[in-house]
């Protein structure tokens, strides 16, 4: 009965199931379907660079930028505590402990399975917009990286090198994976969310390193990395934000953690998920040729192109609260001089900020608190209350969101056009296309560190502060991981 079912699967597959193939392996994108004990020059590429990562140096830009991204990410968890994700991320974990504490959650005194760590610490990292993104991919890596390899790292006690090491892999890896895909165009014909998606193979490749994996090894991860790789792009429509971060951060950083785990006990898998039968690109049907995934790798360093947020907001608002900020300070005009205030922004971005019921991605509600408090702070951006504030109502109700297409021609380059009618007549006006923070117009870090203790310092003391960040910029000489401990958690 089994090798009959063998044969008809085979004959099925060289019939009608050739109609599917040939359509899903198009010779335009450069790959032909591969036997099983096959190993393509991609995925030989692809794994030979991930099993040595956690020897090679990086580039010292690199290590500085990673640095950024780890600080930034704790300041996102850390901060996170305070809002109903992060609050519901360390019930869970506390709920479900079990009897291995030996990693950490963030902003807490919850002690877990590096499985479960991993979930609500990518919970904690994504609680709300604070984060940072990858526009090539169409991600958020630092909330998948960031716990995926600091659970597997306390666990197996790595170094602070090895952890800025397994951080940089990650957005190396699952960035090129939605790259390759089509980011946002493939989500919007596909359904699919390439943040769930980017943030898997994130996880998976952090977590791979911290693990110490070899070259075989990380072919298996990538395996059991693509067999998880999941995620609709329903997300959009979650109101609470909780199952959104379920969606970036945690269910990406478990899956990540659960991949290296099991090869780094002795799980075998397939030896080239990236092509033959049934792989992860037939599956996925990518708009770019397979071989973009190892573009560039090793020259080109993903974490580079990643923006740190400078507003504690949605992606798609940063460039209008930059272009106001610039108007204000240029301008010197108070909310009561204010007539009207025009927004454009790129069309699919203005779908995503557009009267939101979520106050950190309201760009009309974040517009009229900027007109009142000449700036956004992570408290204001998330005091819900302000959003029913009358003086805030009556700022609102100037603004008027414009959906652009020229600007939609741009993307992933966030444009964003604010034009301001004062009650004496003038109009003032202020385009911004290199927004603060992004890679074209990257912040210091000076300015990295104080928007980090803007979030953390409130939750954690400024001296504990002080400590973390001094830790963070010096995790060469940080022998384990686990010193880091005392310094994200509360005691």
């Amino acid at each position: 009965m089994r090798n009959s079912f063998i044969v008809s699967r085979r004959r099925l597959l060289q019939s009608a199931g050739g109609v599917f193939a040939a359509s899903a392996f198009r010779p335009e994108l450069g790959f032909e379907p591969a036997a099983a004990a096959d190993v393509s020059d991609v995925m030989t590429t692809l794994g030979t660079f991930m099993g040595g990562a956690a020897t090679r140096a990086l580039p010292d830009a690199v290590v500085e930028k990673t640095k950024f991204m780890i600080l930034d990410t704790l300041a996102a968890m850390i901060s996170g505590t305070e809002l109903p994700p992060g609050r519901f991320a360390i019930a869970f974990a506390r709920a479900n402990a079990g009897n291995n504490p030996v990693c950490t959650v963030a902003g807490s005194s919850v002690r877990c399975g590096p499985m479960d760590a991993a979930l609500a610490n990518g919970i904690l990292g994504h609680s709300d917009e604070t984060d940072d993104t990858h526009p090539p991919s169409q991600s958020h890596p630092g909330c998948a990286a960031v716990p995926a390899a600091l659970a597997v790292g306390e666990k197996f006690a790595i170094d602070g090198t090895r952890f800025v090491r397994s951080v940089a892999l990650g957005y190396d890896i699952g960035t090129r994976v939605t790259a390759t895909l089509g980011k946002l165009q493939y989500m919007f014909e596909s359904h699919r969310s390439t943040h769930g998606i980017a943030g898997n193979f994130v996880a998976a490749a952090a977590a791979g390193c911290a693990a110490g994996l070899n070259t075989q090894q990380m072919r298996w991860l990538l395996s059991y990395a693509a067999q998880q790789a999941s995620g609709l792009a329903s997300w959009q429509r979650d109101v609470d934000h909780i199952e959104k971060a379920f969606d970036f951060g945690g269910m990406t950083a478990r899956n990540g953690v659960t991949a290296a785990l099991l090869v780094q006990a002795g799980g075998t898998g397939v030896d080239d998920i990236l092509s033959g039968t049934d792989s992860f690109f037939q599956g996925f049907v990518p708009k770019n040729s397979p071989g973009m995934i190892v573009e560039a790798l090793g020259t080109r360093f993903e974490v580079m192109r990643t923006d740190i947020k400078k507003w504690t907001v949605g992606a798609p608002i940063q460039a209008p609260l930059d272009a106001l900020d610039v108007l204000i300070k240029r301008e010197r005009f108070d909310a009561a001089q204010v007539k009207d205030v025009v927004v454009r922004v790129a069309t699919d971005e203005a779908a995503i900020v557009n009267n939101r019921e979520i106050s950190d991605i309201n760009l009309q509600h974040l517009v009229a608190v900027m007109l009142l408090d000449k700036t956004v702070s992570f408290k204001a951006a998330h005091d819900v209350a302000r959003m029913k504030d009358p003086a805030v109502l009556l700022e609102r109700a100037k603004v008027r969101l414009v959906p652009d297409d020229e600007l939609e021609k741009l993307m992933p380059q966030r444009t964003a056009i604010v034009e301001v009618t004062l009650t004496d007549g003038r109009t003032v006006r202020e385009r911004v296309g290199t927004v603060r923070g992004t890679a074209a117009n990257p912040m210091t870090k000076d300015e990295v560190i104080g928007k980090a203790r803007d979030l953390i310092a409130p939750v954690l003391g400024a001296a504990t502060f002080q400590k973390l960040s001094d830790t963070v910029f010096a995790l060469e000489s940080v022998r384990n991981v686990n010193e880091l401990r005392p310094l994200i958690q509360k005691a």
